[in-house]
């Protein structure tokens, strides 16, 4: 790590902290944790695996599903992930200060689109690949004057977006192209929230990048500061989480050296989500992308309703339009590398159709059988129906000679949580 990453990481930290408000001179002490062995008993190990399959009545040429990401492999079974996450978790509830961690490894075809640059990012050329997830360790700090500051430090799945890489935190099985074209995955680096009060969080960070990691092979920007921040508003049945990522992101070669570190890449996300009732919930997300470099533009919106049918079925529609202004954002990798290669600006044989207009709407199911051995409680069957479309004209899908203008996917994975 360079010396000027550590004084720009240290530099974030501070005015993060000093976000929300110096500690109060005649402030009690902060409590310590009641023993070691209570703070060690509290660390928790798990697991999940994920195994599924995308079918498409096109039977695209390509073996292809345009559009998609973790479900491009057309009419095959896959191993999606198997992780193993050893974790101690912030006590929601502390007045002093308290320490975590988190350490989450994967092996699965998920992971070529999840690497950190720079770290196994090239060990394999195979469907399936071992990733690092995350590894952090977390602080609470006691501030006066509100409820404290939460503070992240390493390598961290991004707080942006509705779904996430786990997909035990997602209801669908395939992916919206919010998630797969319009936000980060993940960052190296630190991520300050400062708990104002009851309903207003305000999040600061210093990162290397999208995907990032640090020096040789880590992106060719990983040494440039990069702004991770927004906020988040919590009240009685709403809450509004809005945050972006502002940074160089451009490979190496790809713009003149003189520049490449001053055209930035902003990434823009606006999460409102709304117990409309106490079964039915809305999510609505909004999202604005833009690159400085090219220039390129794009961005959308998605909105997701659940509805749980009985205590073992849940409903859900997730129905979105995303436009890439240029053909800068949406791709289809076909090669197990071609992804990395792509945020690294090395040879690859992604496929990117030009400017397009993208709508998709899905429906699914979440259903959960009941009596279940201990060790896989909670196991998810998720089935969907995925109609995809070309809004401007363009035929990506399929992206044989001529192409198609739609598509239609049924999907079906399945997700087993693991207690250790």
């Amino acid at each position: 790590m360079t010396h000027r990453f550590w004084t720009l990481l240290t530099t974030a930290a501070a005015a993060s902290l000093m976000a929300g408000g110096a500690f109060a001179a005649d402030a009690p002490a902060p409590a310590a944790p009641a023993t070691l062995d209570s703070w060690v008993s509290s660390i928790k190990f798990s697991g999940h695996l994920e195994v599924g399959a995308t079918m498409n009545p096109q039977n695209p040429p390509s073996g292809i599903d345009y559009g998609h990401l973790f479900t491009d492999k057309a009419n095959q079974i896959v191993l999606n992930q198997f992780a193993v996450t050893a974790q101690r978790d912030l006590d929601p509830k502390a007045t002093g200060i308290d320490f975590g961690f988190k350490f989450q490894g994967m092996y699965g075809s998920d992971s070529r689109f999840t690497h950190f640059l720079g770290e196994g990012d090239h060990s394999s050329t195979s469907r399936n690949q071992f990733d690092l997830v995350e590894a952090n360790l977390l602080a609470h700090v006691p501030v006066s004057g509100t409820g404290g500051v939460d503070v992240k430090l390493g390598q961290f799945s991004t707080p942006i977006g509705n779904e996430v890489i786990d997909p035990t935190g997602n209801f669908f099985y395939s992916h919206s192209y919010i998630f797969n074209f319009g936000i980060p995955l993940k960052h190296t680096g630190i991520l300050v929230t400062t708990h104002v009060n009851p309903i207003v969080d305000i999040y600061t960070g210093y990162t290397t990048g999208v995907n990032t990691s640090l020096g040789s092979g880590g992106g060719a920007n990983d040494g440039q500061f990069h702004f991770l921040g927004g906020f988040g508003l919590n009240l009685k049945n709403l809450t509004v989480l809005a945050l972006t990522h502002i940074g160089p992101e451009n490979p190496a070669g790809s713009l003149p050296s003189n520049v490449i570190h001053k055209k930035y890449r902003y990434l823009n996300d606006i999460l409102v989500t709304w117990h409309v009732t106490d079964k039915l919930t809305s999510v609505t997300e909004l999202n604005y992308i833009k690159d400085d470099g090219f220039p390129s533009g794009g961005g959308g919106v998605a909105q997701y309703l659940t509805y749980p049918m009985s205590p073992i079925v849940t409903a859900g529609v997730r129905a979105e339009v995303w436009r890439d202004n240029s053909g800068f954002w949406v791709g289809s990798y076909p090669g197990n590398q071609d992804f990395v290669n792509v945020e690294l600006g090395l040879p690859n044989t992604a496929f990117f159709p030009g400017a397009t207009t993208y709508g998709a709407i899905t429906v699914g199911l979440n259903i959960k059988p009941t009596k279940l051995p201990k060790m896989i409680d909670g196991l998810t069957l998720r089935p969907e129906i995925r109609y995809d479309r070309a809004l401007a004209g363009t035929r990506p899908f399929g992206y044989a000679a001529g192409g198609d203008k739609d598509e239609v996917t049924i999907g079906l994975d399945m997700v087993v949580p693991l207690a250790f």
